[in-house]
């Protein structure tokens, strides 16, 4: 088997280079472990928390324990299906800040800044505001991936924003266009009632191309002769085999599994490479370094009226929102519940957003647990440019292990500050008069947690992974030696070889990532074609004014 390209993964970006590779005519192999992501349990919006529950669609990757939380093993999840994270995601759609891109770029990736990925987003998108506003300048119009937004009809979803704007913060009609500062409805890919994952928007018509085909296997290692990069060794029903690639090779298997695929090549810290008994092909001590992610956590509130979807939370209910969703993909089932958002800085002195929140109006955890008071409200919180650097290193040489995953979560102090304000913010919006028609007693952390030693407690004990992780295949420049890839993402130091995903990003952006990950695929795609790429956009983002001087 052969193609001009071989890409390893359908996931976000992996899909996205698939569309389009095989849409300039080139010939594109996808090679992806994962199965079908047909069926309610991935299709239907309401139902993200069983699909990266399940080890039918998810790799169940665990850390190893974290030193700085008590030795906990912390959950990582990553698709494995097509469509990759993307079908098993909670489907938010975040830009990030423009002011990211302006970090990559000034870190050493060349032509990654704000004005040219910006280009990129609006190719990708099809952007429906759902009648809420928004900034349509800003947004694109005819992309593969539709973007939508949730009725937002639940008192609670409103509230959250109007707590926000009489906490003194600003409101913001479109959080992906100008401003993304403030509080405001949540961007989704959901598009007729369906979840719009990368599968859906950019493989399916992919794979509707003859020059484009999937191949179900798991991708042993790249294999390279006289430094170049010719295929990708595959176990494909008990049998290995190599798919050849004509032009290149192109690993889009995820910030865990790409780094892995590396090393298990040949790429990566000799020293690591060593005591696996890999031969070394190219050093590149970067490769699985840099691992960071998002954490947050869930303050919750009890409501006194009965006005949360806790009144859904039963198995009646549960099969009514069902059959309403597979007849007609309408009412509950979906939305993914997230329908209000808000990105705030701080404290002053920060110049952009580094707080990020997801509001759901029901006390329930990502495992589907409601709280045990029943109706409720709660918001997602966490920092979004943690200091905390972690690593991807292999358990063994054998390409069925797991890699081993450590995120050293919270080991600078800066970290246990940021949690301490996170709560106390929180706590200012949910006692703003928005909230008083609704507002019980706190379940968590609880009034009684208040001093820093109690909060650092219940954060070591309760913060979870946002399940962001990204940065183990470092982009920058050819002489920075953390660098993996290039500015046009090729692996330094190997022919024919790129790498496309999450794991490629300098620094982790704000928010959610799969809306960045696809667009490192749609730009990836360019520079492999080498045909030039978009013309920058020059749109200036908003900055609050007060930055220097005010939190909000």
């Amino acid at each position: 088997m052969q193609a001009d390209y071989v890409i390893v993964g359908a996931g976000s970006a992996g899909c996205a280079m698939a569309y389009r590779l095989s849409e300039a005519g080139k010939s594109v192999i996808v090679i992806e472990y994962g199965g079908t992501d047909a069926g309610p349990l991935i299709q239907m919006p309401a139902a993200l928390s069983y699909p990266m529950n399940m080890s039918l669609y998810d790799w169940g990757y665990l850390s190893e324990p974290e030193p700085h939380l008590g030795g906990r093993r912390m959950a990582t999840p990553r698709g494995k299906v097509i469509g990759g994270s993307s079908s098993i995601n909670g489907m938010i759609y975040v830009r990030g800040h423009a002011k990211d891109y302006d970090y990559w770029a000034e870190s050493g990736a060349e032509g990654w800044n704000y004005a040219s990925v910006l280009p990129y987003f609006k190719r990708m998108e099809q952007w429906h505001d759902g009648g809420h506003g928004g900034d349509a300048s800003w947004r694109g119009k005819s992309g593969p991936l539709h973007v939508s937004r949730g009725p937002r009809n639940n008192p609670l979803t409103r509230a959250f924003v109007d707590a926000g704007r009489q906490a003194g913060y600003p409101v913001t009609g479109d959080y992906n266009g100008q401003q993304q500062e403030g509080f405001g409805p949540f961007d989704a890919t959901i598009w007729k009632g369906r979840r719009w994952s990368a599968a859906n928007a950019y493989l399916r018509p992919a794979l509707q191309r003859k020059n484009c085909i999937l191949v179900r296997g798991l991708a042993q290692k790249v294999v390279i002769q006289n430094g170049r990069a010719t295929g990708v060794q595959v176990k494909k029903a008990g049998m290995t085999k190599t798919i050849n690639a004509r032009e290149e090779v192109i690993i889009a298997a995820s910030s865990i599994n790409s780094p892995k695929l590396l090393m298990l090549s040949g790429i990566g810290p000799g020293k690591e490479l060593a005591k696996h008994g890999i031969e070394i092909v190219a050093e590149r001590p970067g490769v699985g370094q840099n691992l960071q992610d998002h954490l947050e956590m869930y303050i919750q509130m009890a409501a006194t009226q009965p006005v949360s979807l806790y009144k859904y939370w039963n198995p009646f209910m549960k099969g009514l929102i069902g059959a309403q969703w597979l007849f007609t993909k309408t009412g509950i089932g979906a939305s993914n519940q997230f329908e209000s958002a808000a990105f705030i800085r701080s404290q002053a002195g920060v110049e952009y957003p580094d707080i990020q929140y997801h509001f759901l109006p029901i006390a329930v955890r990502y495992d589907g647990q409601t709280a045990a008071e029943g109706h409720g409200f709660q918001a997602h919180v966490g920092p979004m440019r943690s200091q905390s650097r972690g690593q991807i290193t292999l358990n063994s040489a054998n390409p069925n292990e797991a890699p081993k995953i450590q995120f050293n979560y919270m080991s600078h102090e800066k970290d246990w500050q940021d949690f301490r304000t996170c709560i106390r913010l929180t706590r200012q919006i949910f006692a703003q008069d928005a909230f008083s028609p609704y507002a019980g007693h706190e379940i968590q952390p609880g009034n009684e947690c208040q001093s820093d030693e109690d909060l650092d407690a219940f954060t070591r004990e309760n913060v979870e992974s946002a399940y962001h992780p990204c940065g183990t295949c470092k982009m920058g420049s050819a002489n920075d030696l953390m660098a993996v890839v290039d500015p046009e993402c090729r692996v330094i130091g190997v022919d024919g070889l790129r790498v496309a995903d999450s794991s490629i990003f300098p620094r982790i952006t704000n928010g959610n990532l799969n809306g960045p990950s696809i667009m490192t695929g749609e730009k990836a795609a360019d520079h492999v074609l080498g045909r030039g790429m978009l013309a920058p956009e020059n749109s200036v983002p908003w900055i609050n004014p007060a930055w220097k001087t005010s939190q909000r």
